[in-house]
């Protein structure tokens, strides 16, 4: 992050372990003239041409009181943009206040945009699910069971047919934005996946680049379930309300597929992912069946 952005660390090492309480980025304009409610503590301050012309427009007590205003509150970091020379004044507020105080060649709007991406990443709620977690017709598709009951061989037809797998076994997922889960795979086992019988294989060498991913947000989790497990009356054949599962505060649509023998799961699953797709655009094939239906009772009584 540090070469991407072209960072260099020139005051306030002492504050190294500061920590940070939000990902917003703040470009204080108004707090350098006074208006201390626009300074929030432990945030990254951004200052950029308009604030360092206005430092330098000022002299002796006016610019002592500036740099105390954006001072004032417990800054987790400043950074100056557009390669903008440090007044010695600010330099010596960092140290004395053991802020970190970085500068950056990139302009104000870029680096504020890369800083809250990272920062974003960085600070997102998460949390681990077990499961196998694929990326299905474009869509982040998460597969859940009881052990043995058939995911990690789903996933691997379901790579034959095209598909991509992110992760096995263990899935990360953060909270990265409103009702948006982004899930990835820890390191240590990205490109593997565990089948019965073949042991850990390596799809990236397997089958391909193509078959591996390295993140995707969660749309849609397919749970397979045995039978014997639900019965008919927990299958909701016509789905007239939607299933979900929170995560993380999010609901997930979430689709309970029983496991038989003759089922062809990877096609129950392809369809279901179709499925979803579709009423996400306000397509609801259970209610254009009801409404057909309805249309024909109507037209018989």
């Amino acid at each position: 992050m540090a070469e991407q952005l072209g960072l260099q660390w020139v005051a306030g090492k002492q504050g190294g372990r500061r920590t940070l309480s939000s990902e917003t980025i703040q470009k204080p304009t108004l707090a350098l003239i006074g208006h201390l409610n626009f300074i929030h503590p432990n945030r990254v301050q951004v200052l950029g041409c308009a604030e360092m012309d206005y430092l330098r427009s000022l002299n002796g007590t006016s610019l002592i009181d500036a740099i105390r205003h954006l001072f004032s509150a417990e800054l987790a970091a400043i950074v100056i943009a557009n390669g903008e020379t440090v007044p010695i004044a600010l330099l010596d507020a960092a140290e004395a206040s053991q802020t970190p105080l970085f500068t950056s060649p990139l302009p104000g709007p870029i680096l504020m945009s890369h800083l809250g991406h990272y920062l974003t990443q960085e600070l997102a709620e998460t949390d681990s699910v077990h499961g196998v977690f694929l990326e299905v017709l474009g869509l982040g598709v998460l597969l859940k069971g009881d052990a043995g009951v058939g995911k990690s061989e789903l996933a691997l037809e379901l790579i034959t047919r095209g598909h991509r797998l992110i992760a096995d076994d263990v899935v990360e997922l953060k909270h990265v934005a409103p009702e948006t889960l982004e899930g990835a795979c820890p390191p240590l086992i990205r490109d593997f996946l565990e089948v019965r019988g073949l042991g850990v294989l390596n799809i990236r060498y397997l089958f391909g680049e193509t078959a591996v991913k390295q993140q995707k947000n969660l749309k849609l989790i397919v749970e397979l379930v045995r039978p014997q497990e639900i019965g008919e009356v927990g299958l909701n054949r016509l789905d007239m309300v939607a299933s979900t599962e929170p995560i993380l505060g999010v609901a997930i649509p979430k689709v309970r597929v029983p496991v038989a023998a003759g089922r062809n799961l990877a096609v129950l699953v392809e369809v279901a992912v179709r499925n979803h797709i579709l009423k996400s655009r306000g397509i609801n094939p259970v209610e254009q069946f009801i409404r057909r239906q309805q249309a024909a009772i109507d037209g018989n009584s």
